[in-house]
């Protein structure tokens, strides 16, 4: 990233506006169309959420999720999704986004947003997005910006007071405590039947399970705080106030016009209008904040929060010195407080500590420590204390923390009894201990950590949300529910069918006898990596052995669809969870045919019209292309981009162009399953296992779209044409050939055809002497891969009779 705020090595966009404007959808979308790119989200909750959508386009082994709780790191990811403050800004990409930058005028939290908006840029474009009275600060920091102003999609209008009972279906109600939530939520079950709850404390586990439940038509009514003020988007008609004043930490004070608008803007989703009130316990909101809510007119910001992030780590205390620097710049303040800061101060004062911490490795080490967020926000000096011990145990010894100790913090809190309080408290406690696994280098064995604390979160979360249930939904309604789940589950083939199983396992009562309600069985599945997915060769899906879905034909074999076992059993919200998590799965798999490298990948922005066309080729082939397919484009390239394409995994090889995992054996078999699909037909007996195919097997079948080659009389796996070519073409490969050939148990009067065909003497020895080959001569393996319904049958007596030696499709493109 430019370090420079006046920087000019990227295009910077400035789109500002207010809620309901597309403004995140246009820079996902415009991400998508860069080789890679980052967006920085400001809350964990959105952070997931946008990467559930982009892992939904391009498969989740191309994206990463980076927030202080979550990491899901693929080996080349293209695509960081991340919070602000966790945003890996050392790495390089062509697109940059930051959301919500008028947070930058946050107390807290703003020195993070200004920064990056001082110095995060991506390497082609920059995009920051919020609201418009960050229009005056970015044209001031950022002149050479384009400032576009995004406009609101559906209309808002103010409606004035009414009371709990006459509030229309798909309202929320808004409160500004955790307490008064309750309260509401209780009052809204006794009228209405039920509410979903939405606090900021939730984890996003128990946050998803309760918006699915209200998505999903199950409840009609949503009770929450300022949480769902950014990235939640709701179907919500109507927002009500219960409160116009919150502690932000320092005081209880009145909510400013453009937060109330933050808020009441989640009414109305896309081209539907929505409109917004107060409960009547209230006043009527003023006429001026009405009219500027419904504009969206509202004061600029004219000042940022600002801290100096060229940080001194010689001494604790040129730390401090350097931390508490004042800004140069007249719209910036200096960060009143900030719990890293306060929790390094009180550290400093440590004797142990300003012992251990005397040179810079070891100052840094502490402001990382520092760093660690107090989920509980309880009493500050518990968790300095936490921190002390922390620091000292990573400054002694071996530099990790004791298994004991860490067994000691967290087991306590592997609890799933309690009511609400008790299990909120014991999430923020094991947020803490999530974060701290992930700093890896500070743990033994940091994987095992990460899973237990993921694994006790996900078990909190569960609990926490069969506890607001049990309390905020009437229990006849949800029966009716749980009624019709398991009711349709039970299909007509009886108790053997596989998904009878799915309907007891989604019982009528949650924990019993090991059932689970269906918001805890998608979050799984929805949080399940790659790995837990079990696909069999006819595209089958299953995850702990439940069938799932299935994959059925598409447009080509690059874009297969997906097809529910049992739609019927799934409610609206967990059957959209379910298709999304299942499609990015479905990317992947096209991904691990094409070897890992999708070559989507070359024909992004700024490539050459050459490296795009072999990018769409190599697509088109998944990842494996003749080289007559590929000597027009290649001829076209110079040195450097052919370099560019080796370094990426563009393999040359004697007769193909592919991508240097394509021709592994997880890769074929991928590609003989998206061609099954595709044609509609089980693949030829053996493939992709038998390197050897007798003609006659395919079927009228094009052997290249399965990874096969006709070379003689035989089809051979392209892999092993490689492997044979290769050797004869190489001054010492005779040994190789004849171990192949005898590998292959071919006849000798097909094991010399094959030779010929490949440009080697029948005997099994490499050529003394190549002869030059004819320009532009193309053998029977050239003939293009399509892999669809008008692909041209290999058979004995459909395909041309081999060259001679050395006569074609042989050598390196032109």
């Amino acid at each position: 990233m430019n370090s420079s705020p006046s920087g000019r090595s990227s295009v910077v966009v400035a789109e500002l506006g207010p809620t309901n404007t597309g403004k995140t959808h246009r820079a996902i979308e415009r991400m998508l169309e860069h080789d890679t790119g980052m967006m920085g989200l400001p809350l964990r909750l959105l952070a997931r959420e946008v990467y559930d959508r982009v892992t939904a386009r391009v498969g989740e082994g191309r994206v990463a999720l980076m927030t202080g709780e979550e990491k899901r790191l693929p080996p080349r990811p293209d695509y960081w999704i991340c919070t602000v403050e966790a945003m890996p800004t050392d790495r390089q990409v062509d697109f940059l986004a930051v959301d919500e930058i008028q947070l930058a005028a946050h107390r807290e939290r703003g020195h993070v947003f200004t920064d990056r908006l001082l110095h995060a840029r991506g390497r082609r474009e920059t995009w920051f997005l919020g609201a418009d009275t960050m229009r005056p600060m970015v044209h001031a920091l950022i002149p050479h910006a384009s400032v576009k102003r995004a406009t609101r999609l559906s209309q808002l209008r103010y409606s004035g007071t009414r009371s709990l009972k006459s509030l229309p279906p798909r309202s929320a109600v808004v409160a500004f405590s955790a307490d008064r939530v309750y309260e509401l939520a209780e009052s809204l079950r006794r009228l209405r039947g039920g509410v979903a709850v939405v606090l900021g404390a939730l984890s996003p586990r128990t946050r998803n399970a309760q918006v699915a439940m209200y998505q999903s038509g199950e409840v009609q009514y949503l009770v929450a705080t300022d949480a769902i003020g950014m990235g939640l988007n709701l179907d919500l008609n109507h927002v009500a106030f219960a409160g116009l004043s919150k502690y932000d930490g320092a005081e209880q004070r009145e909510l400013f016009p453009d937060e109330l608008a933050q808020i009441a803007g989640r009414a109305g989703r896309h081209l539907n209008d929505g409109s917004f009130g107060t409960l009547n316990t209230l006043s009527e909101l003023p006429p001026r904040v009405i009219s500027a809510i419904e504009s969206h007119r509202f004061p600029a910001v004219r000042s940022l929060i600002w801290r100096n992030s060229a940080l001194d780590f010689s001494s604790p205390e040129a730390l401090l010195d350097s931390l508490s620097r004042a800004p140069h710049h007249s719209g910036f303040v200096r960060v009143e407080r900030a719990d890293d800061f306060d929790a390094l101060k009180e550290l400093s004062n440590v004797p142990a500590i300003r012992e251990a911490a005397t040179d810079r490795a070891m100052v840094e080490l502490l402001w990382q420590v520092c760093q660690i967020p107090d989920f509980r926000k309880g009493l500050f000096g518990q968790h300095v204390a936490l921190l002390r011990e922390t620091f000292l145990q990573l400054s002694e010894g071996d530099g990790k923390l004791e298994q004991a100790w860490l067994s000691k913090q967290v087991s306590p809190l592997d609890d799933v009894s309690g009511d609400i309080h008790t299990l909120m408290d014991r999430l923020a406690a094991i947020r803490i201990w999530t974060y701290i696994s992930h700093r890896s280098s500070w743990l033994h064995d940091a994987d095992h950590w990460q899973e237990r604390t993921r694994r006790i979160e996900d078990a909190l979360g569960d609990a926490l949300h069969d506890r607001l249930v049990e309390r905020f939904v009437q229990r006849a309604a949800r029966r009716s529910v749980r009624r019709f789940v398991r009711a349709a589950a039970q299909p007509a083939a009886g108790p053997d069918s596989p998904f009878a199983k799915l309907g007891l396992l989604l019982g009528e009562v949650p924990g019993a006898d090991g059932a689970m309600t269906e918001e805890q069985f998608v979050q799984r599945v929805v949080d399940a990596t790659h790995e837990a997915f079990e696909v069999d060769a006819a595209g089958s899906i299953s995850f702990e052995g439940q069938p799932l879905a299935r994959l059925v034909r598409g447009k080509d074999r690059r874009s297969p669809q997906l097809a529910l076992a049992e739609p019927e059993v799934w409610t609206g919200g967990a059957r959209r969870l379910l298709e999304r998590r299942l499609v990015a799965l479905a990317r992947d798999l096209v991904t691990e045919a094409m070897g890992g490298f999708p070559a989507e990948t070359l024909a992004g922005a700024g490539r050459s019209a050459p490296t795009r066309g072999l990018a769409y080729r190599l697509a088109e082939g998944l990842g494996v292309i003749s080289l007559g397919e590929a000597r027009e484009q290649w001829r076209l390239l110079d040195e450097e981009e052919r370099e560019r394409l080796r370094m990426q995994g563009i393999r040359e090889g004697q007769r193909f162009l592919y991508v240097a995992g394509a021709l592994a054996p997880h890769a074929l078999e991928r590609r003989c399953m998206l061609t099954a699909l595709f044609q509609q037909k089980p693949p030829p007996q053996g493939v992709p296992r038998d390197p050897v195919l007798e003609l006659a097997e395919p079927g009228g079948w094009n052997p290249r779209a399965f990874g096969y080659e006709v070379v003689g009389s035989v089809a051979l796996r392209i892999d092993i044409v490689e492997r044979l070519s290769e050797a004869l073409r190489h001054p010492h490969g005779a040994q190789q050939v004849h171990t192949l050939m005898q590998e292959l148990r071919l006849e000798s009067g097909v094991r010399a055809r094959v030779l010929r065909a490949l440009g080697g003497p029948s005997g099994g020895a490499p050529s003394k002497k190549r002869r030059r080959r004819r320009r532009g001569g193309n053998s029977p393996a050239a003939a293009p891969d399509k892999g669809g319904a008008n692909a041209q049958p290999a058979h004995a007596g459909s395909h041309p009779k081999p060259q001679r030696s050395g006569a074609g499709g042989g050598g390196r493109p032109a």
